[in-house]
């Protein structure tokens, strides 16, 4: 395109002016001054021998003189401002629409993989699993729009001490209560037993606080506590009464999870479960033992110290025998690299409450000898607040998903019928409608502020169809796609390329500018892994878009070439938009 154009030009001119053979890179103009491209001079004023302005005025009427595709230039202090002509703005335009599947790129061979999700199975996905979800996902599909192979994962948190509090509880007050016989779905069941068990933990630890026990000890030594704990114990014994109980109670929260991960819009190439995991991070932890990366104490507990590292010592097997998340996150990165040698690296998609944690997982198994462990990245989100204040899932205080999904898609009616944006819409397509804008404006809100941010997540103000949201950059694809329609119904040919004579405006020429950036954004989201990129872009897209609109005829426009060029951009513009909140797991409507 231009820019790569530009670099080449300006590559040699710089050893024609000053017998330089460098590499040249150009950055788009800012706003506030005229131009496409800015060149910056600086690096080059010891070979000039000029300052930064006469450099960049010598370098200017150069590529005046010599480049037919430059129409003009202006500096300001070192920065070198290129202007296009017109011929050359339609040329990159009928590149773009000539090139299949405009933005992508083909696999180049490498490979990744995505962890996301990576649920308890003692409670039901919560808003913050909205957001976890739906930044995994999106970052595989940015990482396949780059030409990476990408394989999508998650870890099934499907054992340990919490799950044995809601397998306990179930036992002791359930009553043999079953989704089908409560009407529950199973996640939500199982999450019910483990609120039961912390109301009836606090109660008993009152009570011996009560009776004079010291707080600390009383939360040590409540009965309900012990058994949960010897529970656990038993479970990793197989102990066959607990493990039927844990198999059937694991399987009704598996059941509830589809059916949310449905709604949701994602999905998963392979489940890894720590129940199978944890053993092989047990064994690596030993041999770690062995080889003297990790000692143990008398009490028979396992630790790793890496003070020498920074960190702090960290704990690997409990003195019981029993794991930790540690041992069994080493068990599955390492299960993940047998089972898929050609893997590169892994992306974790977890919230930063565990930046340490990934610190020692990673610094772990640079020890332990695996060269991958350098290509291990930590997705590091922050979490999604509520006016009500923070989520604690054991006090039943959290905004389960599947409830704030059909709020959206509740409002999403409610919005939708009151702006009248659903004539001549069948029952069915209005349900599907309603579906398509809650779903996208609840993942669009989550996903446009950078991942590494805290954020408070506002149900209102996602679904309205103005400002930076998921349903007004839906809503300008539904009008593109109505201009699309009328074109073909009145037999207007867009088959061929735009004539390179055509004048063009400010605002057409802005457009197409913009159009070709959207590789460089998917490349850069890529590197940083971040969908706020493509938020922000297909908004400003959008947005530019409705100004290109507001300002210039389609259809009654005199120029039939003019016209044609006009509906051509049109359908870009839709291409990418759909394209662009398909990387964000997001479906556009073709009618409102």
């Amino acid at each position: 395109m231009l820019k790569l154009k530009i670099e080449k030009i300006l590559h040699d001119t710089l050893a024609s002016l000053y017998k330089l053979e460098v590499e040249t890179a150009v950055q788009p103009t800012r706003k506030e001054f005229k131009g496409a491209y800015t060149f910056v001079t600086f690096p080059y004023l010891r070979a000039s021998k000029k300052s930064p302005e006469q450099t960049g005025e010598e370098i200017g009427n150069e590529l005046i003189k010599h480049v037919d595709l430059v129409s003009g230039y202006n500096v300001v202090k070192g920065f070198l401002n290129i202007e296009f002509t017109d011929t050359a703005w339609v040329s990159s335009f009928n590149k773009m629409i000539s090139t299949d599947n405009y933005g992508f790129k083909n696999q180049d061979g490498s490979e990744m993989m995505v962890e996301y999700s990576s649920p308890n199975t003692n409670k039901p996905l919560h808003l913050g699993h909205l957001r976890n979800n739906f930044l995994g996902n999106s970052v595989a599909r940015i990482l396949e729009a780059n030409g990476t192979k990408v394989h999508k994962v998650q870890i099934i948190n499907d054992r340990g001490i919490h799950i044995c509090k809601s397998m306990l509880a179930w036992q002791k007050f359930g009553n043999g209560e079953t989704p089908e016989s409560s009407g529950l779905k199973g996640d939500k069941l199982v999450g019910k037993y483990y609120v039961i068990f912390d109301q009836q933990y606090k109660k008993e630890v009152a009570e011996l606080i009560a009776s004079g026990m010291p707080k600390e000890e009383a939360e040590k030594q409540a009965s309900l506590l012990k058994e949960a704990q010897k529970m656990l114990l038993k479970w990793e014994q197989k102990e066959p009464e607990v493990y039927s109980l844990w198999e059937k109670m694991n399987g009704w929260v598996y059941e509830g999870f589809e059916s949310t991960y449905k709604t949701m819009g994602v999905d998963f190439d392979k489940l890894y479960y720590e129940s199978e995991t944890y053993l092989l991070g047990k064994d690596e932890v030993m041999k770690g033992v062995e080889s003297g990366i990790f000692y143990q104490k008398e009490d028979g507990s396992v630790w790793v110290d890496l003070t020498n590292d920074g960190l702090d010592q960290k704990l690997l097997l409990r003195a019981d025998g029993t794991s930790v998340y540690m041992t069994q996150d080493i068990g599955t990165a390492i299960q993940r690299f047998k089972d898929y040698p050609n893997i590169t690296g892994q992306v974790y998609t977890v919230g930063n409450e565990q930046d340490y944690h990934f610190k020692v997982l990673f610094l772990i198994l640079k020890k332990l000898g695996f060269k991958w462990a350098a290509n291990c990245h930590h997705l590091s989100y922050g979490m999604v607040d509520l006016p009500s204040g923070k989520m604690k899932s054991r006090e039943g205080t959290v905004v389960d998903a599947d409830d704030i999904m059909q709020e959206m898609f509740d409002t999403a009616e409610a919005h939708t019928k009151e702006l009248g944006k659903i004539d001549g819409f069948s029952e069915e397509e209005a349900k599907q409608l309603y579906k398509t804008l809650g779903i996208g404006a609840i993942k669009y809100f989550l996903m446009k502020v950078d991942p590494k941010k805290q954020m408070m997540f506002n149900p209102e103000e996602s679904i309205q169809f103005q400002g930076n949201t998921g349903p007004f950059v839906q809503y300008t694809h539904a009008r593109i796609s109505s201009i699309l329609r009328k074109a073909k119904a009145d037999n207007i040919d867009i088959s061929n390329d735009v004539n390179c004579s055509l004048a063009l405006t400010d605002t057409e020429r802005g457009g197409i500018f913009l159009l070709s950036q959207f590789n460089a954004r998917i490349n850069e989201a890529g590197a940083e892994y971040s969908p706020a990129i493509i938020a922000q872009y297909v908004y400003d897209l959008a947005k530019e878009y409705n100004r290109f609109y507001a300002e210039l005829s389609i259809f009654n426009e005199e120029n039939l070439e003019l016209m044609k060029f006009r509906i051509q951009f049109s359908k870009l513009v839709a291409d990418v938009i759909n394209r662009g909140m398909g990387l964000l797991g997001i479906a556009v409507p073709e009618r409102m």
